[in-house]
C-alpha cells in the first residue's frame, strides 16, 4: 500500500501534464541561488505541510472543495509568487515567504483531493501519509533539477541571478496567468 500511495504523491509532482506543480516549484525557487537551499527546503516544506493539511481536511469531508475554484486558483497562487520574486528587493521577508508558502499548499492541497478521495478505503492514515511523503520527495527532485539549471547558467556562461529571477518568474508568471483565464469559474 505504502509505495502505491508514494508512487501516485510522487507522479503527482512531477507529472508533465500537471506542470502547474512544476511552475510553482520554479516561480518559489527563481528568487533564490541554489547556495540558499536551506531556505529553500524549508519553502518546499512549508508548501507540503500546507497542502498535506487540506490534502487530509478534504479527503475527509472536513472541508468543501470547489474544484472549479482549485484549479482557478492554483495558477493564481503561481502569478502571486512570481509578482512576489520581481517586486521583492531583498529576502528581509523570509517569515512572510514561508506563511505565503504555507497558505498556497493549502489551495494545491485541495486540487487533487476528490482523486485521492476515490482511491481511498478504510485505511486513511498510510495512504495519506504515502502520499505526501511521495509529494515532499518529488518536489525535492524538481528543486534540484531547477537548482542544476541554475548553476549550469549562472557558472557556464555567467548570467547574473537577478536576470534569472526575472525571466524565470515572468515566464512562469505569464503561463500561469493565461491558465488562471482559462479556468475563470464565473
Amino acid at each position: 500500500m505504502f509505495p502505491t500511495y508514494f508512487q501516485l504523491g510522487f507522479e503527482h509532482i512531477t507529472d508533465i501534464n500537471g506542470y502547474d506543480h512544476m511552475l510553482f516549484l520554479l516561480a518559489l525557487c527563481a528568487a533564490y541561488l541554489y547556495t540558499d537551499w536551506k531556505k529553500i527546503l524549508i519553502l518546499v516544506t512549508a508548501f507540503t505541510i500546507g497542502h498535506s493539511v487540506t490534502l487530509v481536511l478534504a479527503v475527509l469531508n472536513i472541508i468543501p472543495v470547489n474544484s472549479a475554484w482549485i484549479e482557478f486558483l492554483i495558477p493564481v497562487t503561481i502569478v502571486a509568487t512570481a509578482v512576489k520574486n520581481l517586486l521583492a528587493k531583498n529576502d528581509k521577508k523570509a517569515t512572510f515567504t514561508y506563511v505565503m508558502a504555507l497558505a498556497f499548499g493549502l489551495i494545491h492541497g485541495m486540487g487533487f483531493s476528490n482523486y485521492l478521495r476515490s482511491l481511498l478505503g478504510d485505511e486513511l492514515l498510510l495512504p495519506l501519509f504515502a502520499f505526501n511523503a511521495g509529494i515532499e520527495i518529488g518536489q525535492l527532485i524538481v528543486v534540484l533539477f531547477v537548482f542544476g539549471l541554475q548553476f549550469a547558467l549562472i557558472k557556464a556562461i555567467s548570467v547574473k541571478h537577478k536576470h534569472w529571477n526575472t525571466v524565470v518568474s515572468l515566464m512562469t508568471g505569464v503561463i500561469s496567468l493565461l491558465l488562471a483565464a482559462q479556468r475563470i469559474p464565473f
